[in-house]
């Protein structure tokens, strides 16, 4: 009988042993499966948050599109900047970006940045790392020939590497395409910004401790996408929300009342435009009459006395070019901004913003003196308006017209994208969730042009 009550209990002990392991790996799966639905949970809540902080952005460019206001240039990115941070019931977003050196609230105006595929190569080779035969290479990567450069490569040198791909050819589509040109090193276009946020990550600020290699200075060194971009475009609209006026189609009459000129002026103005070659930004450095008669450096290759058309056409044309042709500073400033030389048919590369533009850009591009780029950048930042037009960099001292009008052709005083690194976080567990939305606003609706969760 003791024999039997022994094996009993043995098997009553082991039974329960048994049980307890059995109900301890239960719930140590449950709290497993706890936990990751928490995580889940988690994520979902930090990705809808950032989510509403893109959703805030967008809604904040689409008001300003359909609200313009012209007597202020620094509107929108006072209004983005302002609601750059937010919380929800689940979670809070966060929109930063680095410029310059220095961190930023608010989405990335793409037009503080030269786009590639207007820069010319005698601009591109005046930027830190760049070598002549990656300056040629870029431009034949653009250019719609088969003709390489110099120093250059195009579709035979893809071709014989065995890469492949060849040449687009046409406009690059996104800054990453650059890494695809021959001699373009991931190093020298992304710098420490290794997953082109826009933004200093924890790994981008570590030193060697993981990649990318960085040296942990607290600033982020952001290579040539911190000065070159893909996605400014173009836009129909003027800083008033009006349509540009198209010059070569244009009656003097509405030329007239929208850049307050006299009718002779107007005249003159759209004489000038229906010459060949014709660039606003010339009326900087040279009279109107001197534009409208075809002299002041845009020759036509015609004839004298010939325009193209007919000898009727000649005789109006000069008509309006008469002595009350002389045009202030600030009319010129209301043409660059309302008025373009042909129709508006399809977005091209965007021009930089002087109100964002950074100093980076302004010395490195431009070759512009130093001295001269902080003076800029100082003027409009001490305008709560920012700069309206562009003559009003002719007040700056040692800006001229001479200096101007060469890099007025890149230079706008608005924006139409923006790229919104959004990071989102939850209350519950501080899981964070990141998204890169590229964003066109002079469309209603927005247009989305890329889109990223990293």
């Amino acid at each position: 009988m003791r024999s039997r009550r022994g094996s009993v209990l043995a098997i009553v002990i082991w039974s329960i042993a048994i049980c307890a392991a059995v109900a301890a790996t239960v719930q140590v799966l449950a709290t497993r499966q706890s936990v990751m639905g928490m995580e889940s949970l988690a994520r979902v809540q930090a990705r809808w948050a950032a989510r509403a902080g893109v959703e805030t952005m967008i809604a904040i460019m689409e008001y300003h599109t359909e609200n313009p206001d012209a007597t202020d240039a620094l509107a929108l990115i006072k209004d983005l900047e302002n609601n750059s941070a937010g919380e929800l019931e689940t979670g809070t977003y966060d929109i930063r970006h680095y410029l310059d050196g220095v961190e930023w609230a608010g989405p990335l105006d793409e037009h503080s940045k030269m786009n590639i595929n207007l820069v010319p190569k005698a601009l591109l080779i005046n930027m830190r790392e760049m070598t002549p035969d990656v300056a040629d290479a870029i431009a034949d990567w653009r250019d719609a020939d088969e003709d390489a450069g110099l120093l250059g490569a195009e579709g035979e040198f893809y071709r014989n590497r065995g890469i492949g791909y060849m040449p687009r050819n046409a406009n690059l589509r996104s800054f990453g395409e650059m890494e695809l040109i021959a001699g373009v090193w991931p190093e020298y276009a992304r710098g420490e910004d290794w997953n082109l946020n826009g933004r200093l990550d924890p790994n981008e600020n570590d030193g060697d401790l993981s990649w990318p290699e960085d040296d942990g200075d607290g600033k982020l060194n952001q290579g040539w996408s911190g000065i070159l971009t893909a996605a400014s475009r173009t836009a129909p609209q003027g800083p008033s929300g009006l349509p540009k006026i198209a010059l070569r189609s244009a009656t003097p009459e509405e030329v007239a009342e929208r850049c307050a000129i006299s009718a002779a002026q107007a005249s003159s103005l759209i004489t000038y435009a229906n010459q060949q070659n014709a660039r606003l930004e010339l009326l900087l450095t040279r009279p109107l009459a001197t534009l409208a008669q075809g002299r002041g450096g845009q020759q036509q290759n015609q004839q004298p006395g010939r325009t193209g058309r007919s000898s009727g056409g000649q005789t109006r044309l000069n008509q309006g070019a008469s002595a009350d042709a002389s045009l202030s500073m600030p009319q010129i400033g209301t043409i660059l901004n309302e008025c373009m030389i042909d129709e508006f048919t399809r977005p091209a590369p965007g021009r930089m913003n002087i109100n964002t533009v950074s100093s980076e850009v302004l010395t490195e591009v431009f070759d512009l003196n130093p001295k001269l780029a902080e003076s800029i950048v100082s003027r409009r930042d001490a305008r709560p308006e920012g700069i309206t037009n562009m003559s009003e960099l002719l007040e700056i001292p040692g800006m001229t017209p001479q200096i101007l009008e060469p890099i007025a052709r890149y230079l706008d005083v608005q924006s139409w994208v923006f790229t919104i690194t959004a990071r989102g976080q939850a209350k519950s567990l501080g899981t964070e969730a990141e998204m890169i939305v590229t964003v066109n606003r002079s469309t209603l609706p927005a247009t989305i042009q890329e889109y990223r969760e990293p």
